[in-house]
């Protein structure tokens, strides 16, 4: 069978490795995915083989709507030459407008009901949707998909992209390994579904102000991004881009504050110290919380407080919980695999 699969974002690049791995022991695959910054060199981290068509549109509407039309065009060709019998992505718009118009069946993931312009241009076009059993199936069959054709998982995401090998050699951010390793997360910009209000510069300033003798990393996404922080913050902190990989990374973090996303859960579910200042409130993020696996925390001095009680503390309650969470989930690849 001829396979196309449809990667957009790094959490979908980790999240796919296992689909390609045993997909690609009996069927034949295509792999493609658009230029955008993160990905590029995640691909190139993990030596990841991606046909790249088109480029992400950036954060204004009429952008977005020119590249999606840009990516459509190249990208039904290549697929027409391909002439796949089904079409795997993330929701990916582009994926299925071409799928459902050249009458290709697609079978999506998705974890976030709160994209509400991707789930509108996807999902009413699509023979099959997977979703964490956390997320209620009315989140999504509102957007135009019957309940009958969503499938549930006893899953987070994260459970899967933790599972990644790692390159134990990769080169770190931290400088002085005799120091605490704070880790921040800067929160998406260029999405449709995010907020422009940001939290996290008071944060940043106080995690900066209060923890001096310790490393103090914030990971950015994008350049212009990068170059404000770098601005507002000269050599108080670290500012870097997204250039290692994010689970060796975590690995040598003592705390970490993110903005709800994919590197939270993977955080958690790592059993890592955990502060989410829930940037783009979700259900997986909500899931976390009620597990105490991640600390909930907008206000700069109660985060304070809390790295604090953290570094004091001799025992990491973190762990346990997060192995007990852990036992208690299923393969999600296995039930794609039933599926196809």
């Amino acid at each position: 069978m001829k396979i196309w699969i449809d990667i957009l974002t790094p959490k979908q690049l980790l999240f796919s490795e296992p689909i390609i791995e045993k997909l690609g022991k009996k069927h034949d695959l295509l792999c493609t995915s658009r230029d955008y910054g993160e990905v590029s060199k995640l691909a190139k981290i993990r030596n990841f083989d991606l046909i790249f068509v088109g480029k992400h549109g950036g954060g204004d509407k009429k952008t977005k709507l020119k590249a999606s039309i840009d990516r459509m065009e190249k990208l039904s060709k290549k697929i027409q030459i391909f002439s796949p019998d089904m079409v795997i992505s993330f929701c990916s718009p582009e994926a299925a407008r071409i799928s459902f118009g050249l009458g290709i069946k697609h079978v999506a993931f998705c974890d976030s009901p709160h994209a509400d312009a991707v789930m509108r241009l996807t999902l009413p076009l699509i023979q099959k949707l997977l979703i964490p059993h956390v997320i209620s199936k009315k989140e999504f069959s509102k957007y135009g998909i019957n309940e009958k054709h969503i499938v549930q998982y006893k899953a987070i995401d994260a459970i899967v992209t933790i599972k990644r090998k790692i390159n134990q050699n990769a080169k770190l951010p931290f400088k002085n390994i005799n120091k605490k390793n704070i880790l921040i997360r800067i929160e998406e910009e260029e999405a449709s579904y995010t907020s422009k209000s940001s939290k996290i510069i008071a944060i940043i300033k106080k995690v900066a102000s209060e923890f001096k003798n310790e490393n103090i990393v914030v990971l950015g996404r994008y350049p212009k991004q990068i170059e404000d922080l770098q601005n507002k913050f000269g050599k108080r902190v670290k500012i870097v881009k997204m250039s290692y990989d994010g689970k060796f990374l975590l690995k040598n973090t003592d705390i970490f504050i993110g903005s709800g996303g994919t590197m939270t859960a993977e955080s958690a579910l790592m059993g890592i110290p955990t502060i989410s200042y829930n940037a783009v409130p979700n259900i997986i993020e909500n899931f976390l919380v009620k597990k105490k696996l991640v600390r909930r925390e907008i206000n700069p001095d109660n985060i304070s407080k809390y790295i604090k009680k953290i570094f004091e503390s001799n025992i990491n309650k973190s762990q346990k919980r997060a192995e007990i969470v852990r036992k208690q989930m299923e393969d999600p690849i296995q039930k794609l695999i039933k599926i196809i």
